[in-house]
């Protein structure tokens, strides 16, 4: 097991992708900073990690850009640097395009769009001055390969577009030595998808099933160990972007 003793900064940390890749990077021997809306869906999720020397939990809407100054000067009072971000915390809203209403707009900025950008912005400030960190932002394999099964007009527009701010941000932030990757998923069992789901969400990958969270943590460690790798999406979707099938 590869023990790094670094700072890991997570968002959406109290469930699902997010409490397994908490979990993951705590059993590495790494301090984690683990944000989601409320401090008790926060304790709860401390209670089931144990290690708490080295977890810290921050609370607080992550669309808010008091949140996110909150996450990065807590983070380095406690332990001093960030050495990742991965900026996990998302929602999914499938509908059709005449279907969506105003208030699912509202959601689905602030969570995807704002929750990406004004944590990156405060983190990358404190990158820049180490001359070294990752960024890993998890997107949806969907934005990339759309279907007609799956009509998500507003997650492909959002995750389409932090697919490719991921580039830009790769190339913009490289001679810092700061490194910037996304992991896209397919459809991953967590509690966003009850299990009456599950049978047809099989049929949305050509492997015909579901994957599961280590799938996405794997990836993750993957992007966040390596040193030559910035600028890509990487697929974890049981091939569902390689085409139509």
């Amino acid at each position: 097991m590869k023990m790094s003793n670094k700072t890991i900064v997570i968002t959406g940390a109290s469930s699902g992708i997010g409490f397994a890749l908490a979990e993951a990077y705590l059993r590495r021997g790494d301090n984690v900073v683990g944000n989601a809306r409320t401090i008790e869906r926060l304790q709860e999720a401390a209670s089931k990690l144990g290690n708490p020397a080295n977890f810290l939990a921050v609370a607080g809407d992550i669309a808010s850009p008091e949140t996110a100054r909150q996450i990065v000067t807590q983070a380095l009072a406690r332990f001093g640097r960030i050495d990742v971000l991965v900026n996990n915390a998302g929602i999914f809203i499938p509908k059709p395009v005449t279907e969506y209403t105003e208030e699912d707009v509202d959601r689905i900025v602030n969570t995807n769009l704002k929750g990406f950008f004004y944590i990156t912005q405060q983190v990358v400030g404190h990158m820049s001055g180490n001359q070294s960190g990752h960024i890993v932002n998890i997107t949806a394999s969907v934005a990339m390969q759309p279907t007609t099964s799956v009509p998500a007009l507003l997650p492909v527009l959002i995750k389409g577009g932090l697919n490719h701010a991921t580039r830009g941000l790769a190339i913009e932030l490289a001679s810092r030595n700061i490194r910037v990757n996304a992991v896209a998923p397919g459809i991953i069992e967590t509690p966003l998808h009850s299990p009456d789901t599950h049978e047809f969400l099989k049929s949305l990958q050509p492997t015909g099933r579901i994957g599961n969270v280590k799938d996405i943590v794997d990836a993750v460690h993957y992007l966040t160990d390596s040193d030559f790798t910035t600028g890509i999406v990487l697929p974890v979707d049981g091939g569902a972007t390689a085409g139509k099938w």
